[in-house]
């Protein structure tokens, strides 16, 4: 079944549909999760109050956008919930430092090590991002929507989105090239 028959299926009532449709882009959410709350436990707790916001508010649906940029917007929505009620947490530390200031990637490790301290520093450098910026990046990214949804999620233009992107993406390199090189 198409999105659109799994839609209507989902409005009759049918619970299976409603799974199907949520589980066809279940992993692109969740993704979104993750990189905005920045931790499995909090990702898993935000992707499902999404899912079940999302089919508590079926009817609000109007098909005005793909279902999956409406639920990762719900997704996004549900993640920022979740970091706003956080309490202040101190900054990540990467590299062991007291002040938590400093990435060291400096040792070339190889294979699953060297790619974890690049997840880590990427993930360090994401939460540096003023949120709007960070959301943007993780939409287009993690989420692979297109800049006209990623508008359409944020209730922007889409040349503000370019915007954000362009100015996010210039902060992570000047976030991430002392510690790549």
């Amino acid at each position: 079944m198409n999105d659109a028959e799994l839609l209507a299926a989902c409005r009759a009532g049918d619970h299976r549909a409603f799974a199907d449709l949520a589980g066809k882009y279940r992993l692109n959410a969740w993704h979104v999760c993750l990189q905005i709350t920045g931790n499995t436990h909090d990702a898993e707790d935000a992707l499902q109050d999404a899912i079940t916001a999302a089919w508590q508010n079926l009817h609000k649906f109007r098909g005005d956008a793909r279902f999956n940029t409406w639920l990762h917007r719900i997704a996004a929505n549900a993640a920022l919930a979740i970091v706003r009620r956080r309490k202040p947490t101190a900054s990540l530390d990467i590299d062991g430092s007291e002040d938590g200031s400093g990435i060291d990637l400096t040792e070339h490790a190889t294979g699953f090590d060297d790619r974890i301290s690049t997840a880590d520093a990427i993930h360090w450098a994401l939460m540096q991002l003023p949120e709007d910026f960070r959301t943007a990046i993780v939409l287009a990214e993690f989420g692979d929507l297109p800049y006209a949804d990623i508008a359409e999620h944020q209730q922007i233009s889409v040349a503000t989105v370019k915007t954000r992107i362009h100015r996010g993406r210039k902060q992570l390199r000047e976030l991430l090239t002392p510690a790549l090189q």
